[in-house]
């Protein structure tokens, strides 16, 4: 049975990237596990031990999140890296809180996340930005803040915000949503 450190389970809705992923990986000597809902974990999980797992923030009718607080309930020693094409600020800081040791904006590949998995802990000598964030920036942090916390429900999070639910999918339209 090959080591558990060289194991990687990819928790990703979309097949190609999925599978572009697992063969990247599988050429650098990783034995792959491929999930694409969170629901499935347990059952994948219980004939496969990963020591890494990279984990999409949205998947198909849920978030990534819910996986990565079942991967760190199941082993706290697993690295995980969460991938986003929409990252935020409330996101980040909940993936890590739930277990991950690294979060990654799409598009993203084999190197980066190798790298993330290396780089698990903290680097306080990360330069400050200059520059404060813009008003479209703010507001889209706080638009995903409430998809998040609405479980990515559009009409919900809409109402939440107290706008339309047209007006916010245009708002999501701009910036794709993966």
């Amino acid at each position: 049975m090959p080591d558990d450190h060289r194991r990687l389970l990819i928790v990703e809705d979309d097949d190609a990237f999925a599978k572009a992923l697992r063969r990247s990986f599988e050429r650098r000597g990783y034995e792959v596990a491929v999930c694409d809902r969170s629901d499935m974990l347990e059952r994948v999980l219980a004939g496969f031990t990963p020591g890494y797992a990279v984990v999409d923030l949205k998947l198909a009718g849920c978030s990534g999140l819910e996986s990565v607080r079942l991967l760190n309930q199941r082993c706290n020693s697993l690295k995980i890296v969460v991938l986003t094409g929409f990252a935020s600020i409330a996101t980040a800081v909940e993936a890590i809180k739930l277990g991950a040791c690294h979060y990654l904006a799409k598009p993203s590949n084999a190197d980066d996340i190798e790298a993330a998995f290396e780089r698990s802990e903290g680097d306080s000598s990360v330069a400050l930005s200059p520059r404060q964030s813009s008003i479209k920036t703010l507001e889209w942090e706080h638009i995903h803040e409430a998809l998040v916390n609405s479980g990515f429900n559009i009409s919900e999070t809409a109402r939440r915000l107290g706008m339309h639910r047209r007006t916010l999918a245009r708002k999501l339209a701009k910036r794709r949503v993966n």
